[in-house]
């Protein structure tokens, strides 16, 4: 039987870099995020005088001293405080002869102006200037930007402050996996270190660091675990916060696999993606094991909103219309939710104006935008008619909003059918009525049509499946291969209509 290592590619086994590669990656920036706080102050100290594990490949290992650079964010929001902190990070640094950048951002008045929190509005602020600081110290030192590293100071006790915090928050494994060792570019190599152990090493080297008055506010949930809730688990397991980080490892390692798992059944069930909407396959996703189901659901939330917040309740009231196979639903951010004919179709306020995609029942009406709505109806042919000229004489009477289509060259039949309706998409191709089946990019079309680029989102394009051939081009032009022949029975009328009451999309 196969041993672990030799199952799963640990052991020696380790992908080779290639010389000039690696030469590149051990001469590439270390950005060291220092605040000015114990644990900063440490990382500082421990990148100049001792060996980090900065996962490039080399384990524990001395960090070249030129490769280093401080970075400092001064959130303007501590007053004096907050310049005295900045202050102490020049000097210290200027003590140890590292290079240091300090950015001073207003961030209150950025979270009032993106109407965000302000805890998390600086946190993607200090990672979009530290990423922002690795990019340009790459150029300069022709190094590949993938080599560059951002360390951030957390430790054991963060990731146990985290880990209870989103256990507290009612969080999934990948909140309760808390802080990850490696994310991207930035790593954290302090992670099995104790904010304790750090504080005694500072003392030893004759540094006084600098306190945050806001660190001891238990109305903050991170300040209250860490002086409330984790002394208590203390009392009981005075390792506590070394045996949570163990933890959190082995749920990492397994988040990570579940989510590849994920991840490939995702792409077999995503059918269509535009800007704003999303549509799955409803009935494979409700056959999925509930574990992936949720991720999968989760995945395609926040790839059509980003900047979603999502709690488990949403997650399952998503899996509840997908189990019924029938429902809608609003979620955070005006984000709509519905499944209709075995589809999951995610439709953000991006889209909103746009047409939003649909199957379509043949016969009915169906709401297809703000403004819009598709009229559907079969129609049996009149016998001893002939059907090119009805339709024909249709378009004449009605006009480019209107059109006779042969119903079983579009997949239907005399008991109806559906139809797909969406935008035009990269890459479509039709067969324009009256070019004698050559084929034609749908996008030159609809510029010869004299559509403005930023109007063809508005253009309904009727198919006959999801990803199926083209039918019409609501108002500009038919398929050729939809077109009524001389031996069509049964029509099938399309027609697109103002809606009388807009505003109450």
């Amino acid at each position: 039987m196969p041993s672990v290592s030799q199952r799963y590619g640990t052991g020696s086994g380790r992908f080779s870099w290639p010389s000039e590669s690696r030469d590149n990656a051990r001469r590439a920036p270390v950005v060291l995020m220092v605040s000015g706080g114990a644990d900063s102050t440490a990382l500082l100290m421990l990148a100049i005088n001792d060996t980090l594990n900065i996962d490039d490949g080399r384990g524990d290992a001395r960090i070249a001293r030129e490769r280093l650079h401080v970075l400092h964010v001064n959130h303007c929001l501590r007053g004096i405080d907050a310049d005295e902190d900045e202050e102490f990070v020049r000097d210290l640094a200027a003590r140890y002869g590292v290079p240091c950048t300090v950015e001073r951002i207003d961030v209150a008045k950025a979270a009032e102006r993106t109407h965000s929190n302000v805890e998390n509005i600086a946190r993607e602020i200090r990672y979009e200037l530290a990423n922002k600081l690795a990019n340009e110290l790459s150029e300069r030192l022709g190094t590949p930007r993938s080599a560059a590293r951002i360390l951030t100071a957390h430790t054991a006790d963060d990731r146990a402050e985290t880990f209870f915090m989103n256990a507290i928050k009612g969080s999934g494994p990948a909140g309760l996996s808390s802080i990850p060792r490696r994310r991207n570019r930035i790593v954290r190599p302090l992670l099995d270190k104790t904010h304790r152990k750090l504080c005694d090493y500072v003392r030893m080297q004759g540094v006084i660091w600098r306190e945050d008055a806001t660190n001891v506010d238990t109305h903050y949930l991170r300040a209250f675990v860490r002086h409330e809730f984790l002394p208590l688990a203390k009392e009981r397991n005075r390792r506590v916060v070394e045996g949570i980080s163990s933890t959190c490892d082995i749920l990492s390692d397994e988040d990570a696999y579940l989510t590849q798992l994920a991840m490939r059944a995702y792409r077999e069930l995503e059918s269509r993606k535009t800007t704003g909407m999303l549509a799955l396959d409803a009935r494979k996703l409700a056959s999925l094991e509930l574990v992936l189901a949720r991720r999968v659901v989760r995945h395609a939330l926040v790839s059509l909103v980003p900047e979603i917040r999502l709690e488990a309740r949403h997650i399952a009231s998503v899996l509840g219309i997908v189990a019924a196979q029938a429902g809608s639903l609003t979620l955070p951010m005006g984000l709509d939710v519905r499944v209709s004919h075995g589809m999951l179709f995610l439709t953000s306020r991006e889209a909103a104006g746009e047409i939003l995609p649909q199957w379509i029942e043949v016969e009915g009406s169906s709401v297809i935008s703000r403004d819009q709505l598709l009229v559907s109806q079969l129609k049996p042919v009149p016998k001893g008619a002939d059907p090119i000229q009805l339709a024909r004489e249709h378009a004449q009477r009605r006009g480019l909003n209107s059109i006779l289509l042969d119903a079983i060259a579009c997949g239907l039949n005399e008991g109806g059918g559906k139809l797909w309706v969406d935008s035009a998409q990269a890459g479509d191709v039709m067969c324009p009525l009256g070019m004698r089946g050559q084929s034609k990019n749908l996008s030159d079309l609809l510029h010869d049509a004299q559509v403005p680029l930023t109007q063809r989102k508005l253009v309904p394009i009727v198919r006959q499946s999801c990803a199926g051939a083209i039918v019409w081009a609501a108002g500009i032009r038919a398929d050729d291969r939809a077109a009524c022949r001389a031996d069509t029975r049964l029509f099938v009328e399309l027609t697109l209509e103002q809606r009388d009451n807009p505003e109450l999309w």
